[in-house]
């Protein structure tokens, strides 16, 4: 017999004022498993999962935890007996409480029946050393690390979390994030996590669920959204892009880096063709001559650089090319500005070109 997910959720639709903010929204995470709603601001996630933490209600669609219904339209467990924590972006520390007490909220008979797993969490979360503080004795990270220990305490199914890393001091969010990561994985909770930021997601996440307008325009691992995107709007979202627009000509399209092959986009159809700055290559200007086409990297067209800046662990030269003054962008690793002006060959990466219709 097949094992039900943890969660699942299916066709999801929430509306306000006749707008749909969720729409028919379907997925599931398993057991251990960390999924990540990832998208703009105003593009449902948050309202997803607060439909998934019961406080507030689809206008369709159902919800289950280990197979076992939830909520529909009809039948609503209460939010506090549906085995789902919560963790938010503002921790909700109750600040007249010491950390022991904050952690064993909600449990039955409090801190002094739960004394060992309030001080098992607290030891796996590094503040064994901290049970009798209060909120406002604590740096944002260690705030952080209570707040995950209080969601934990119950033991629950499905943890939700919402942009919980958002209020912290950047150089602390990679550490925290990943001492996170290693609990949840420990507790085997199902996870759905709601960000806007691509990098977070790709961090923690098994599955990203990305979402616009409502709706989940793709889903699945971090290596495949940022591999395979699904439009240039889906790739621009994970890193910037440099974009070369085209006709299309007997399922090829010209560009100054050569023939394109788009098969299956109509004759005479717009396309744009997709290229990640670290994916551009750059070649000395010699004498006038470029380098050799080849299979792997086209035709080289030549540019010149309209400005280069240093960003530490790489620097970003923008280039507008001599043919068609196309503005491209190539991040080189470690120190490379050359001055505005130098000509310089570029080439593209075929294999990693994304080709798509220009909507």
């Amino acid at each position: 017999m097949t094992t039900p997910p943890r969660l699942e959720v299916q066709h999801l639709i929430r509306a306000f004022d006749g707008l749909r903010v969720v729409d028919d929204v379907s997925f599931t995470v398993a057991a251990g498993e960390v999924a990540c709603l990832l998208g703009p601001s105003g593009c449902g996630k948050s309202t997803t999962l607060r439909i998934v933490a019961g406080v507030d209600m689809q206008d369709s669609g159902s919800i289950f935890v280990d197979g076992r219904l939830i909520c529909d339209t009809v039948f609503r467990i209460p939010p506090e007996r549906r085995a789902i924590g919560l963790m938010f972006q503002d921790f909700a520390l109750f600040p007249h409480l010491p950390v022991s007490e904050n952690v064993a909220f909600g449990l039955p008979g409090g801190f002094a029946t739960n004394r060992a797993r309030v001080g098992e969490l607290l030891e796996r979360v590094q503040m064994s050393n901290h049970v009798d503080s209060y909120p406002h004795e604590l740096s944002g990270g260690e705030q952080q690390r209570v707040a995950l220990a209080r969601a934990l305490a119950p033991k629950p199914r499905v943890l939700l979390m919402d942009e919980p890393f958002s209020g912290l001091d950047e150089r602390l969010r990679d550490g925290i994030r990943d001492d996170t990561l290693a609990l949840l994985k420990e507790e085997r909770t199902a996870v759905l996590l709601v960000t806007h930021e691509p990098d977070e997601a790709m961090r923690m996440a098994d599955q990203i669920l990305l979402m616009r307008a409502g709706r989940i325009v793709q889903q699945g691992a971090p290596y495949n959204l940022y591999n395979a995107p699904v439009d240039r709007r889906a790739a621009a979202f994970f890193s910037d892009i440099n974009v070369l627009t085209g006709q299309v000509r007997g399922a090829l399209t010209d560009t100054p880096f050569g023939q394109f092959l788009t098969p299956g986009i109509p004759e005479g159809h717009a396309v744009e063709i997709v290229i990640r700055p670290q994916h551009l290559k750059i070649d000395f200007h010699r004498a006038g001559q470029g380098p050799a086409p080849t299979a792997e990297n086209g035709t080289a067209a030549l540019a010149r650089v309209t400005r280069a800046r240093y960003l530490g662990s790489e620097s970003l030269v923008e280039f507008a090319t001599e043919m068609g003054d196309i503005a491209l962008t190539a991040s080189v690793p470690g120190v490379f500005l050359p001055p505005a002006g130098t000509p310089m060959w570029l080439m593209l990466r075929r294999d990693r070109v994304f080709v798509f219709p220009k909507i």
